[in-house]
């Protein structure tokens, strides 16, 4: 079967090898001149920072995307556990460091206040069958909206939102921004993002958070090396202006440069850049990405974990990417210069700066030509709202971060093993 992936960032790269090793003539068409998306580097003056997200969670997900396109990943690449999932500062002088494992984390949030460790690991614990549910009818499996288990549309169709239920578990606010840090990074106001989403906390527990020996760009530059060993045809600087339909079925995908014929489609780009799918997603917005500054230093980092998350107004999470490398965002009221900001939480490198990237949230979308994180929560209904791993279009199918599951690479990486599983073997 000829198929035709449009987009190279994680969610195409990944379906792309998926498919070829199945037996498909793949061909993978990418707008920008290089590979990888979000999942890639950016340099200045002898400096490299990851593009995006510098960890993984649910590194079963990359271990099987290797194992299932050829080399298992040991052989590829080292995945590096990291002890400390991110440290929390919150405004009135105290903080948390989040480590993996449910007995680490009842000791840390202890240091929060007495019996606070153990509220915590019980609402950790409070999304074990949300997860049970999650994984065998949605992340792993193909769904059908019209026919959904019992037990999963009782979650996808509930009222309650995370920002309810945090407000009704913890008394204790800061308990609540942890909870809640993973989604707001990606742009969600809890009042929109169903109370179910509250099992990241339960991933990142049970299962922990990894990054790459290198950066987390190596996954993208090993699996752009393995697009050449399936035999997986690349044109990148072609953009695909729309697909072509035919009596209901897609024939062929129009780009920059002419058509290409396909027996399958797959979508791993916002759909809304497709305007044969467009009018299926109008009711969906993007999650906008954060302000962005890079910085290279001159003489070593400040002491910081892997992930520092600095709460207040503006809400700043710093990433360590190497020994003289930062990388912040910031969302919320960035009236002054992001560095400023960050001085005033008592972490001032703006005299060891000689390097710095700064990208907007427009830079960014305009980059990789959509938004990374994906479909914006606006209520319970979002999660049906999304394409994927099939589409109205007969022969389209949807993967990448506006397609179900949904953002983040293990979300992203299930998204194209779904696509794989529903077209099958050549």
């Amino acid at each position: 079967m000829r198929v035709v992936v449009v987009g190279g960032g994680f969610g195409g790269l990944a379906a792309s090898v998926r498919l070829a090793k199945l037996g498909h003539e793949v061909t993978l068409v990418e707008r920008s001149p290089t590979l990888g998306g979000a999942l890639s580097s950016v340099s200045e003056d002898g400096f490299t920072w990851d593009a995006g997200p510098t960890y993984t969670l649910l590194p079963a997900v990359v271990r099987d995307l290797f194992r299932k396109s050829g080399r298992p990943l040991e052989r590829e690449l080292e995945l590096v556990p990291l002890d400390i999932v991110r440290e929390h500062r919150f405004e009135d002088g105290s903080s948390v460091r989040v480590p993996n494992g449910r007995a680490a984390q009842l000791a840390a949030f202890d240091g929060l206040g007495a019996g606070l460790g153990q509220r915590w690991v019980d609402h950790v614990a409070s999304y074990g069958d949300d997860w049970d549910v999650l994984r065998r009818g949605y992340l792993e499996n193909p769904w059908d909206p019209a026919a959904l288990p019992r037990e999963l549309a009782a979650r996808l169709d509930s009222r309650e939102t995370l920002h309810k239920r945090l407000r009704r578990t913890f008394k204790d606010e800061r308990l609540r921004l942890v909870a809640g840090q993973p989604l707001v990074a990606e742009g969600h106001d809890l009042r929109n993002v169903p109370a179910w989403l509250g099992v990241t906390a339960y991933v990142e527990q049970r299962f922990g958070a990894w990054t790459v020996e290198g950066g987390m760009a190596r996954l993208g530059e090993v699996l752009t090396a393995r697009l050449g060993t399936r035999g997986v045809t690349t044109l990148v600087g072609t953009e695909v202006r729309d697909l072509v339909v035919r009596e209901g079925r897609v024939v062929a995908v129009r780009t920059t440069t002419g058509e290409i014929g396909a027996d399958a489609v797959v979508c791993a780009v916002d759909p809304r850049r497709l305007p044969a799918l467009a009018s299926y997603v109008e009711r969906t917005m993007p999650a906008m990405p954060p302000v962005v500054v890079h910085v290279g230093l001159d003489g070593e980092v400040p002491d910081l974990p892997h992930e520092l998350v600095l709460h207040g107004d503006p809400v700043l999470v710093v990433r360590r990417n190497g020994p003289r490398t930062l990388t912040v965002h910031g969302r919320g009221r960035l009236s002054e210069d992001i560095l400023r900001a960050l001085a005033r939480h008592r972490i001032d490198v703006r005299a060891q700066v000689v390097a710095r990237v700064d990208r907007s949230p427009r830079d960014q979308v305009e980059l990789w030509g959509s938004s990374p994180y994906g479909v914006l929560w606006q209520g319970r209904g979002t999660a049906r709202q999304r394409l994927g791993p099939r589409t109205p279009v007969a022969g389209v199918y949807a993967a990448g971060a506006h397609a179900t599951p949904g953002a983040g690479l293990p979300f992203v990486g299930l998204s194209a093993a779904l696509v794989a599983a529903v077209i099958g073997p050549a």
